[in-house]
């Protein structure tokens, strides 16, 4: 019920008995008195009707907007960010939280492993999700976060479901360059965009159906003992804890990547780097040349559809459709994105 039909109802049941009682009474002071009383209970129903209102009004989600980052950003400085990681994890309580479920980290790896490499690394650890990407010689690649509850498991299901979509967007870039008619300079460079761009989708889908090399970060939830001890592992570089972190819906998780050794920078893949794109028979995977000027900065991250539940579930498990993270922008391959 409203305010207003509350003091209305309020009138018309108190209003008129007053209205008679004073009537009756030639008295003034009684009256007076009357009027007084009359005043006051006014008054007192006013009152208690805007604290009622006031009460029932509903409380939103204070924290909706709010995202949390762990990791780097452009510019950070390596060294800067392990020196800090280890500080931080040296810093956590030796209980665990109140919550006993442990506390959320950010496993950075030193190298990028295969999905049979991590269950020595983050086997026995409670994951959440892994983040990879493939390392092609001079390209860009799109980094992909999969929801990982059971190591390897779901990272290798994860990773095919990746090479689906991405021999699909490879089938898309060559339609499109098909479709490119003339033969002057600008529909000759557009071609060879959409082709460069189908070369490095068809690198990537072929090195994730094969379980490539490709992972370098995991986020796991465990007790502050146990974190000492996976940083203490010969693949993991660091181990970044996240406290604060209670909702991974609204967090945001950017670990360096492993060949950035000095300065957070958009990376560029090159020198002697282990080609992950064998096609099973010795041959790599065709890959284009990259167009000159073009950054090598890798895609934003983009989430894979979230794998059935297991035994071990985090706090919040993975959304279980596709979705990028608050700040990306989607999937952005080298070569012009699709419209």
């Amino acid at each position: 019920m409203r305010a207003g039909d509350l003091l209305r109802q309020l009138d018309q049941r108190l209003l008129p008995p007053l209205t008679r009682a004073v009537g009756r009474l030639n008295d003034r002071s009684a009256r007076f008195g009357v009027l007084t009383w009359a005043a006051l209970l006014s008054t007192a129903a006013v009152l208690g009707t805007a604290v009622w209102a006031a009460d029932d009004t509903p409380v939103g989600d204070r924290t909706v907007g709010e995202v949390t980052r762990v990791g780097v950003v452009d510019g950070d400085s390596v060294p800067g960010y392990l020196r800090s990681a280890a500080a931080d994890l040296a810093a956590l309580p030796t209980a665990a939280p109140a919550t006993g479920d442990g506390t959320y980290a950010l496993v950075t790896l030193g190298a990028y492993l295969p999905p049979q490499r991590l269950a020595a690394v983050l086997g026995d650890v409670p994951v959440s999700t892994v983040f990879g990407r493939v390392p092609l010689p001079g390209r860009q690649t799109e980094i992909v976060k999969i929801p990982a509850l059971r190591v390897p498991d779901d990272v290798v299901a994860g990773m095919e479901q990746v090479a689906v979509r991405k021999d699909t967007e490879a089938a898309d870039y060559r339609a499109r360059a098909a479709a490119v008619s003339g033969d002057g300079a600008a529909e000759r460079e557009l071609r060879e965009r959409y082709a460069s761009g189908a070369g490095v989708a068809a690198a990537e889908a072929a090195a994730y159906r094969t379980g490539c090399a490709c992972v370098y970060a995991a986020v796991v939830r465990a007790t502050p003992g146990v974190l000492r001890g996976v940083a203490a592992r010969p693949d993991v570089r660091a181990v970044d804890p996240a406290p604060e972190v209670y909702r991974l819906d609204r967090t945001v998780f950017t670990p360096p990547l492993p060949e950035q050794h000095d300065v957070v920078r958009p990376p560029a893949d090159s020198g002697p780097t282990p080609d992950p794109t064998s096609d099973g028979r010795g041959e790599p995977a065709p890959v284009s040349p990259a167009p000159m000027g073009e950054s090598s900065e890798p895609a934003p991250v983009v989430t894979i559809p979230s794998p059935e539940p297991s035994s071990v579930e985090p706090t919040e498990p993975a959304p279980p459709t596709v979705a990028t993270s608050p700040d990306a922008t989607g999937s952005a391959p080298l070569a012009p994105s699709p419209s």
